[in-house]
């Protein structure tokens, strides 16, 4: 399978950030988000290919317990049932890091679900086709309703802005999922940014009863590649 890159950080999002893990990031994605901050498995997708044992090579030489398996969107590579798989008989605790809008019957101790709000979609005269096959795909419920009832969740957005809200609370109708499993972050790829929307975004949580999630490897390493 192609893999962009298999390193070992820190979770800097959701109910695990600060935990250990490896990631394994997988190249290819069926969407195209406009503030994408891993283009390099999306909107030029690149990687080696690897095979599973290879991977599950890698991830052993590495003293976490934790994995994250993410993208681009994993859950359309080839082999994902496989490789996790191998990581469940590796005795690590996966992470499944999707916008939600494919299934595979992965095994997965967190699936970290980030459905793509209408902020996600890229302006057609800068993206071409891709405008309209991102807003036709984005938002799967079908698939949605598939993993939150057959996985532990975590339904993570990406805020940019106030009015981000109200679609928030749309979704949460339509699907009834619980508040204590939505997890809010800040839009951004650099610490200025994120620090200016994380203190109205706060407040929002508060008063919303959300969860709020920093972005840890931005603040700590801005937005490079294998941190």
């Amino acid at each position: 399978m192609k893999i962009a890159e298999i390193f070992y950080s820190i979770q800097g999002e959701g109910s695990l950030a600060g935990v250990p893990s490896v990631f394994v990031r997988t190249s290819g994605c069926n969407l195209r988000c406009t503030w994408c901050d891993t283009p390099y498995t999306s909107w030029q997708p690149g990687g080696e290919d690897l095979e599973i044992g290879q991977i599950l090579d890698e991830v052993a030489r590495h003293p976490a317990r934790h994995v994250v398996v993410t993208g681009g969107e994993p859950m359309i590579a080839p082999e994902i049932v496989p490789l996790t798989e191998g990581l469940r008989k590796l005795g690590r605790h996966i992470t499944i890091e999707t916008a939600g809008t494919v299934f595979a019957p992965v095994a997965s101790d967190l699936m970290s679900i980030s459905p793509k709000l209408s902020n996600s979609t890229p302006l057609e005269r800068e993206s071409g086709r891709w405008a309209a096959m991102h807003e036709r795909g984005r938002m799967q419920y079908d698939v949605l309703d598939r993993l939150i009832s057959g996985f532990e969740y975590q339904l993570k957005f990406v805020v940019a802005a106030r009015a981000d809200i109200n679609e928030i609370l749309e979704f949460l109708k339509r699907t009834e999922a619980p508040r204590d499993r939505v997890v809010l972050m800040p839009e951004g790829t650099n610490a200025a940014t994120l620090r200016e929307r994380s203190l109205w975004l706060v407040e929002i949580c508060k008063a919303e009863g959300f969860r709020y999630s920093p972005r840890l490897h931005i603040d700590l390493w801005g937005n490079q590649r294998g941190k």
